[in-house]
């Protein structure tokens, strides 16, 4: 290990981002593990473990603890245990730490990716959901600690490496010169299929996605684009930007990753093999650049690059993404956990497909936005859009609109 040895945290390191986060971290030794983090799969932190010797690692809850430590017996690793969002929050916030990033899914990586920029780490942000729950919160608490927040969702993280050098702790760059941002989508598994056959796909179709290979929640998102409109709140808060400087495009091959429009008529964008891995890198080493260990893009082998709108009717779910980025306040957090909530059912078998958003917009039906909620009024609206979704799908309030 050498001075230029930095520390770094994965929060939820058992899952897709986590382990292509590791996939990276095996092809550069400059970086030392810190903390892993789990909340259920304790058979592949302990794998994990043995390979990365972190000094603490995390799980969800004390039966999960109880399990990783019998494993630890068996072993000669020196690996502290803790429990929770406390043992979360200290894997992120701990002196030691430079780098942590951000992998759990949804709502349930707000307080320690909060808690990683109130203590000034550089954030790998690849858990949009906090950033599109707190907004404005997040970025001030950043430029209160000289926190960087570096996003890694491939489109946000495109955008990123297509702008001006110049960075600010809230990642704001010269943008009076912008036109405009262009977020791409491959449009999904049901990009092309019949309106009518969309009530009856199963959660393993939803799950099938033709060029990433995600968590079965992102998968869901990704089918319904609400992973897309998610992204569109998510990339008005991280680059400054109206929502009218924000544009969607379908672009199938998932080549192309975003592209930023300049008032000179210039168009920048990003190209790469659809892998996670590449963003990952970035955000690692920003400003330089280290090897990913991803294929190189050869544009000769790829089939045509398509680009086209997307259609909102198809996709209502991107229109409901769409609506909470133009009122802002905590009309994000509310969908988002409407969202979630609504998804964890469908995958369950609890509702169907074309459900999804039913339940998302009549849940923003019967809350009203805050216009400047503070971190507290976000979390209570939180729990009461998902007490508000569980109720309608308990009682079926939403079979009314599907009639």
């Amino acid at each position: 290990m050498t001075n230029n040895t930095r520390k770094i945290s994965i929060l939820g390191s058992t899952g897709s981002i986590g382990g292509s986060t590791l996939s990276v971290i095996d092809e550069n030794p400059q970086y030392d593990i810190y903390a892993l983090t789990a909340l259920k799969n304790v058979d592949l932190l302990f794998q994990q473990c043995k390979k990365y010797k972190p000094k603490i690692a995390v799980v969800g809850s004390d039966e999960a603890a109880v399990e990783f430590t019998t494993l630890l017996t068996s072993s000669d690793l020196n690996i502290t245990v803790l429990v929770g969002e406390a043992g979360l929050i200290e894997a992120a916030s701990n002196s030691e730490v430079d780098i942590v990033m951000a992998a759990i899914v949804g709502a349930a990586g707000l307080e320690s990716t909060l808690a990683a920029v109130t203590s000034g780490k550089r954030l790998l942000l690849a858990n949009k959901e906090s950033l599109v729950m707190t907004g404005d919160l997040l970025k001030q608490a950043a430029l209160q600690s000289g926190a960087e927040i570096l996003p890694i969702d491939s489109e946000h993280n495109a955008i990123f490496q297509c702008l001006p050098v110049a960075l600010d702790s809230l990642n704001r760059r010269e943008n009076s010169f912008i036109r405009k941002v262009v977020l791409t989508a491959s449009g999904g598994p049901f990009l092309n299929t019949p309106l009518e056959q969309l009530a009856s796909v199963t959660p393993e179709q939803a799950c099938r996605h033709p060029k990433w290979s995600m968590g079965r929640k992102i998968s869901v998102d990704s089918a319904t684009m609400m992973n897309k409109g998610l992204e569109f709140i998510e990339a008005c808060y991280l680059f400054d930007l109206d929502c009218s400087q924000v544009e969607v495009l379908i672009h199938p091959q998932s080549i192309v990753h975003s592209m930023v429009h300049y008032g000179d008529g210039s168009v920048i964008a990003q190209m790469a093999n659809p892998d996670m891995r590449i963003p990952i890198a970035y955000g690692l080493a920003w400003p330089q650049r280290i090897n990913s260990g991803a294929a190189a893009l050869d544009l000769t082998a790829q089939e045509p690059l398509q680009f086209s709108a997307p259609d909102l009717s198809r996709f209502p779910c991107l229109r409901l993404g769409i609506e909470a980025a133009q009122e802002r306040g905590s009309a994000p957090a509310v969908l988002n956990a409407a969202n979630e909530v609504a998804v964890e059912a469908f995958l369950a078998g609890e509702i169907g497909f074309t459900e999804i958003p039913l339940i998302i917009e009549a849940v923003r039906s019967k809350i009203p936005c805050e216009a400047t909620p503070s971190l507290a009024i976000i979390q209570d609206l939180d729990r009461e859009a998902r007490r508000l979704s569980n109720e309608l799908i308990s009682k079926e309030l939403f079979q009314w609109a599907s009639v």
